[in-house]
């Protein structure tokens, strides 16, 4: 029945096609039948099962004998030749079509040069369409779309003026195109007014791309007043708004559109799933990311969905919850893989993350440039010098990936965090193009560890030269002077950042309970519970000297009085977080912190020993990488 059913269907589309074909022969000849005709039903009939030779000696015949055919035949034989990528066979028509002087339809006219669009031949396709006498929408729109697709965005918005001079209205297709090639916000509002004036700001797919270009230059005001100048009665918008934010970092209101869009009836889908993981990544909202994952479960083999949910998981710090994800998937991509990868390495599990990248070579998918940026992140935050060598040196060879920045800062920061600091500076020496701010602070951070002071005021002077603005290294820079009594060049610092008005960046720290976000930072009473905390924290830091926790006040201005440095300590943003967490959830909770600098030394150990002390799970995420505190141990193995 199925073999019958589909032979039925066959026959009807061909039947319909040959109609159409008729009509359009006779409507364009309007002349009696021609003893050739047999040629053009056999063209036709060869076009239809798109066996492209059959076709191309039919059109040699026809050729030799002055035959041509319809529009819509020749159409479907200028498809079968993209549909096979046969460049040559597509030229044959277009000679044929124009041959003895013969002008086609502006229809086919069109069909050839979207055929050399899509060729990637656009010098051809120009050619041709400056040839047209008359050029309708479609002809202009192809044109400004091949530009877009090509990042030739002056060129089309260019054509774009043209077309509007020869009086040609532009229609939803060609702004949903032209969009793309805004770089410049005074031309996208310019086009935004263009829009209104044709009346297709309600158009779906134009209201949609005009948020994506606002979204792309980071005007999400504009952006949000485009999406709230009508109600909106379309998912593809609602996708636009809820994506830009999210891809702009603004989670909090990605997940305030999601809830209105919710709100106003609309079900989730595979576009809006992938932005809201995307803000709860950005947040570190496991717990809301978990709620997610329950509406994911109906796309479960959706590759980019999954990939999404991984990527949550693994920079939310539930590797648990990420490995079951990865173990389950169906599909994997290198996106899989390196998204593995590197989430292991930066939870500080770097021999587990090593191990899946034997997997991935193994499983056949190729590494890429950012799954070696995470096989030597792993090497360099567990201290394997030799294989990061390794793996360094031969990835161009192995994989043909080139070194870039990216690898060049994790073997710095490999050797750095080694003691092999002249080789760190040797391999800066080394680097293709100028060092940037990130590789002289990868060294500085090293110095430190190594108490390297010279070394670590050259590249504390490298990175100002660079970034005049970056509080952290003015501070840094001064405690070094300060812990070698270096006052007057201290001062000197400080002076510098006063006349500058550039001050340090506070510690903050984010804790969710009971689906609301708290922050702390040192000095700040916002807090209604804070006199609560802060006694808290008192009464666990007193049990913890008990045990042997000393306060290490390396990780205060060295100017500072012993005492007075300890009570800067004592409140650091991430103790009252902890001591927050600890009085809001239950033992078997795992408390989950972010953190937005780099966590001290003396935090640290704080967590290590708070821990063990009250048994409980920690997890504290800064902008390097994640520690889990677990029964007095760091996941980092105290190598951060």
């Amino acid at each position: 029945m199925r073999a019958i059913f589909k032979m039925n269907c066959t026959a009807r589309k061909q039947s319909h096609w040959l109609c159409a074909r008729s009509i359009t022969s006779m409507a364009a000849q309007n002349t009696p039948e021609s003893p050739y005709s047999s040629l053009v039903d056999e063209l036709g009939r060869f076009c239809f099962q798109r066996d492209l030779p059959g076709a191309i000696k039919v059109l040699d015949a026809m050729q030799r004998n002055g035959v041509r055919a319809d529009s819509i035949t020749y159409s479907e034989l200028i498809k079968c030749c993209l549909a096979r990528g046969t460049v040559e066979q597509g030229k044959l028509v277009h000679e044929h079509v124009f041959s003895n002087g013969h002008r086609p339809t502006m229809f086919v006219i069109n069909i050839l040069i979207n055929m050399y669009v899509k060729f990637d031949l656009l010098d051809e396709a120009r050619q041709l369409f400056d040839q047209m006498t008359e050029r309708n929408v479609v002809s202009w729109t192809t044109m400004i779309s091949a530009y877009c697709n090509a990042e030739l965005h002056d060129r089309a918005l260019e054509f774009l003026v043209l077309m509007l001079r020869e009086g040609v209205r532009p229609n939803m297709f060609t702004y949903s195109s032209v969009l793309r090639a805004c770089s410049k916000l005074w031309n996208l509002k310019q086009l935004h007014c263009s829009i209104i004036k044709a009346g297709l700001e309600s158009d779906v797919f134009v209201r949609s791309s005009l948020i994506d270009s606002y979204s792309k230059m980071g005007e999400l005001q504009n952006a949000l007043s485009a999406f709230n100048e009508m109600v909106t009665g379309d998912l593809v918008v609602w996708n636009s708004i809820i994506g830009g934010f999210a891809q702009n970092s603004d989670g909090d209101e990605a997940l305030n559109l999601f809830k209105r869009m919710k709100r106003a009836g609309f079900q989730s889908h595979q576009a809006t799933l992938t932005s809201v993981l995307r803000a709860c990544t950005g947040l570190s909202l496991l717990e809301l990311g978990r709620q997610i994952h329950v509406h994911v479960l109906k796309f479960d083999q959706d590759l980019i969905l999954n990939n999404a949910l991984l990527d949550m998981y693994c920079k939310c710090g539930s590797v648990v919850n990420a490995n079951t994800v990865f173990s389950r998937m169906f599909e994997k991509d290198v996106i899989s893989w390196s998204t593995m990868i590197a989430g292991l390495a930066q939870n500080g599990f770097s021999k587990e993350a090593l191990g899946l990248f034997e997997s991935m070579k193994v499983s056949g998918t190729k590494p890429n440039y950012v799954t070696l940026v995470g096989v030597l992140f792993a090497c360099s935050h567990a201290g394997l010098v030799e294989d990061g060598w390794y793996y360094f040196r031969s990835m161009k060879q192995l994989f043909g990936i080139a070194s870039g920045r990216e690898h060049y800062g994790c073997i710095i920061d490999l050797l750095g965090r080694a003691g092999k600091l002249d080789e760190a500076v040797r391999l800066i020496n080394e680097m293709e193009g100028e060092p940037d701010t990130v590789t002289w602070r990868t060294l500085l951070g090293a110095c430190r560890v190594h108490q390297h002071a010279d070394l670590a005021i050259y590249a504390a002077k490298k990175i100002l030269e660079l970034d005049p603005q970056d509080s952290g290294t003015y501070i840094l820079l001064s405690n070094i002077y300060a812990k070698f009594q270096r006052w007057e060049e201290a001062e000197e610092i400080r002076k510098t950042m006063r006349i500058r008005g550039i001050k340090k960046e506070p510690g903050c720290s984010w804790i969710e309970v009971k689906k609301q976000i708290h922050a702390f930072i040192v000095g700040d009473n916002l807090n209604p519970q804070m006199d609560k905390i802060t006694r808290y924290l008192n009464q666990l830091i007193q049990r913890l000297l008990e045990v042997g926790y000393v306060p290490d006040t390396n990780f205060v201005l060295q100017d500072l009085e012993g005492e007075q440095g300890e009570d800067s300590l004592r409140y650091h943003s991430e103790k009252l977080a902890i001591a927050f967490g600890l009085m809001s959830f239950p033992k078997e909770k795992t408390i989950r912190i972010r953190k937005n600098i780099r966590i001290c030394g003396d935090c640290h150990v704080f967590a290590k020993l708070l821990a063990k002390m009250e048994q409980r799970t920690i997890v504290i995420r800064d902008p390097i990488r994640y520690h889990h505190f677990q029964d007095g141990m760091c996941s980092c193995g105290d190598y951060w």
